[in-house]
């Protein structure tokens, strides 16, 4: 998080320090809906980069020696630090081309697959894992025989798939698990609190996410379906046989 820190450089005009409870994430969407042009500056112990924007668009990225998309994914994992807003820094490097919701989108997966690795390296497999793991096999199995489920997937609230490494599954978890955080922020701001249930609709696909105390559900439906008829039968297939 980035929490309310002194000024990084009292000369520099724009907005400087930190705005309590938000993550660069938050900032990054909040300038690029705003179409800012610009440069952030973030400082986290002795690293410093640079993010830059035209017209809301990520253009450059750049920190200790790297530069483009690897620099930007290498900022978006610290964990928290400074941040300077300085709207008349600008650049003529051009070295990011894909669109700011695809950077973030990327940078969630990175994150969460360098979590899953390091966890599977430092956490034997509990009893309580086998179960968990044991119940993802079921509900994917289920799931499968609804007409329009494509995919799956269980995921932990910071995004490790339960059961399954699989790029695809990663990758969905991913994506889901920014639908959540954009979901809560959306409920955070309107007092309806975290997201429980949520829907999307694209020209390419469809998604259900549900939420559990421990867990999410991802799953993808085809766009020949009623999302709320599909919704309808996976509730009917998960709920406890009496």
């Amino acid at each position: 998080m980035f929490g309310p820190e002194e000024a990084l450089l009292e000369d520099t005009e724009g907005f400087v320090g930190a705005v309590a409870g938000m993550t660069l994430s938050d900032i990054i969407q909040m300038n690029a809906h705003n179409r800012f042009s610009g440069c952030i500056t973030v400082m986290y112990g002795q690293k410093t980069g640079a993010i830059f924007f035209r017209e809301g668009e990520i253009i450059h990225s750049e920190q200790e020696g790297e530069t483009g998309e690897q620099a930007f994914y290498a900022i978006m994992q610290w964990p928290g630090g400074k941040f300077n807003l300085e709207p008349k820094i600008s650049t003529t490097s051009i070295t990011i081309h894909e669109s700011w919701k695809f950077l973030l989108m990327e940078s969630c997966r990175i994150i969460d697959e360098n979590r899953h690795r390091t966890r599977q390296q430092q956490q034997p497999q509990s009893g309580a894992v086998a179960e968990v793991n044991s119940m993802s096999a079921s509900v994917s199995e289920k799931l499968t025989q609804i007409p329009g489920v494509n995919n799956s997937v269980l995921f932990s609230k910071d995004g490790t798939p339960v059961n399954n490494s699989s790029f695809e599954a990663e990758n969905l978890a991913a994506q889901a698990l920014y639908l959540a955080m954009t979901g809560d922020h959306l409920g955070n701001i309107f007092g309806v609190g975290e997201v429980k249930v949520a829907a999307l609709q694209g020209k390419s696909g469809q998604m259900l996410l549900f939420e559990s105390k421990l867990h999410y559900l991802a799953v993808t439906v085809s766009n020949d379906q009623q999302l709320g008829a599909v919704e309808a039968e996976i509730r009917k297939a998960l709920a406890p046989k009496k």
